[in-house]
């Protein structure tokens, strides 16, 4: 995933400030113990005079007279971490000091992203995704099928509950897999409290650690952004807005829970068939049926989703009101 020009120089500033407070604790070093050990302050002049006059050989091409430069500097160098120590102070005390000794904190080495670059895009996106902290808990790692009962009976497809989560959950891996190669956008609906956000908190999970850009909404948070950034002038929302559209996965959750008007109607049709066009993945939960959705959002909306989603339908009992009638049963 490319970062876009806001995340990537959100992250190169970071790289900057950790520089500017690596040069100061030198600063500061360096302060101190010139003050307790001034040998040390002579040393280093002379260093600095004998680097000079290296330089000086080096183009005049006297290079014969550099062995003897070469250990007069190394004498003082050892000196110099001598003094240290027999001060108490760590022979590096003069040295810079990173917090990633691979790439000197600049990002890169070699011309390439650095582990660390990896490290604080990931932690960048999952705070911009508004999944921070739900994502700890709500993963593959904590998926159950206990939940889901084989003998829950869906009326219309003929299948079991713990069939079609198994199913749901298969598609889901294979999005993940394939999210790289295969442009895909997922509609996650059926009862309440069966698992859909679950399951698009598990994606999110697995392609932020992946380096790509997610951002999750309900559709209440997502019209208000629309609605301020276009009628409110917030400059905040107006950001956010473009984020939205060009974003590797956008997750509308609760689809049909928000105020719904011909505004919100229009902007779900705008945002669905502009990321269509981008070829940027949509995940789309929802509670109503395919008839409400129809009415609420037009069929013109409705066949976008339908041509270029894959319908995952998912029944059972809320597993919320399963967990509160399990921990109820514990504590008795």
């Amino acid at each position: 995933m490319a970062l876009n020009n806001s995340q990537y120089d959100t992250i190169m500033r970071s790289y900057e400030q950790k520089q500017l407070h690596s040069q100061d604790r030198l600063f500061r070093h360096y302060e101190e113990i010139y003050r307790k050990i001034p040998e040390i302050k002579e040393i280093d002049d002379s260093i600095s005079s004998l680097s000079v006059e290296k330089a000086k050989l080096l183009l005049n091409g006297e290079r014969s007279a550099l062995d003897s430069l070469k250990t007069q500097l190394h004498d003082m160098f050892v000196r110099k971490q001598t003094l240290l120590l027999d001060h108490g102070y760590p022979a590096g005390y003069l040295e810079p000091e990173y917090e990633c000794p691979d790439c000197h904190d600049t990002g890169y080495i070699d011309g390439k992203k650095c582990h660390c670059f990896q490290k604080a895009a990931i932690q960048l996106l999952y705070k911009q995704s508004n999944l921070n902290e739900i994502l700890k808990e709500e993963n593959f790692a904590h998926l159950s099928y206990s939940y889901y009962s084989d003998s829950h009976i869906d009326a219309k497809t003929g299948q079991s509950a713990l069939a079609m989560i198994k199913h749901a959950v298969t598609v889901c891996h294979d999005f993940v897999g394939t999210f790289s190669s295969d442009f895909r956008n997922l509609f996650f609906y059926g009862d309440t409290g069966v698992g859909k956000t679950f399951l698009s908190h598990c994606i999110a999970a697995q392609l932020i650690e992946r380096a790509y850009s997610v951002l999750y909404f309900s559709a209440f948070e997502l019209f208000d952004i629309f609605a301020k950034s276009r009628f409110g002038r917030d400059s905040e929302a107006a950001d956010m807005n473009e984020h939205i559209f060009d974003c590797d996965l956008l997750i509308i959750d609760d689809l049909g829970t928000e105020l719904s008007n011909s505004f919100t109607s229009s902007q779900l049709f705008l945002c669905v068939n502009e990321r269509l066009l981008r070829k940027k993945s949509t995940i789309i939960s929802t509670n109503l049926s395919f008839d409400s959705l129809v009415d609420l959002y037009t069929e013109r909306t409705f066949s976008r989703i339908t041509s270029n989603y894959t319908m995952l339908k998912l029944t059972g009992d809320d597993i919320r009101i399963q967990k509160k009638l399990m921990n109820r049963e514990a504590n008795q």
